[in-house]
């Protein structure tokens, strides 16, 4: 597939677009975890647990993927469990560690949410070339690790804003 013109933009436009579809999906998240009766961090780390398949996430995993103590995490998979969308299971290798695994009806319930969104996104990117495709994926990725490092500084009480 050809790629069509696209309109110039600057990386100061590009990050107001982004900043715009990241404000609107923190939004949206809220709603997908009111509607499934989450909160949005519960729900991060159950997209998580559906994201990995057939390979359970320890809980440990799960806490480097979404940045959060392994004591939050253990709050999350307590209330994922209450709720039905995930259980815990020991790892076959190691008895000390737990793997996460997702209630398949849970599974469901999420891909019923967000399938139609994704087919949405799957006709913007059928839009693109293959090459376009993998710039986009390339960034994304690359963004993520910088994210990654800001809110590492951020958390260290790094560059911020001065006290009042």
């Amino acid at each position: 597939m050809q790629g069509k013109p696209r309109p110039p933009a600057t990386a100061a436009e590009a990050i107001s677009r982004m900043d715009q579809y990241v404000a609107l999906g923190l939004v949206g998240q809220q709603e997908v975890a009111r509607l499934l009766g989450l909160n949005v961090t519960d729900l991060t780390c159950l997209g998580h647990v559906l994201g990995a398949g057939d390979t359970p996430l320890a809980a440990g995993d799960l806490a480097g993927l979404t940045n959060l103590t392994t004591g939050a995490v253990t709050g999350v998979l307590d209330r994922l469990e209450r709720a039905g969308y995930a259980h815990r299971q020991p790892d076959p290798a190691d008895r000390r560690r737990v793997r996460v695994v997702a209630d398949p009806a849970a599974a469901a319930r999420l891909v019923a949410v967000y399938e139609p969104f994704h087919a949405r996104l799957g006709a913007v990117f059928a839009e693109y070339s293959p090459d376009e495709i993998a710039v986009i994926a390339d960034w994304f990725g690359r963004a993520t690790v910088e994210i990654r490092a800001h809110l590492a500084q951020v958390r260290s009480g790094g560059p911020g804003p001065a006290a009042p």
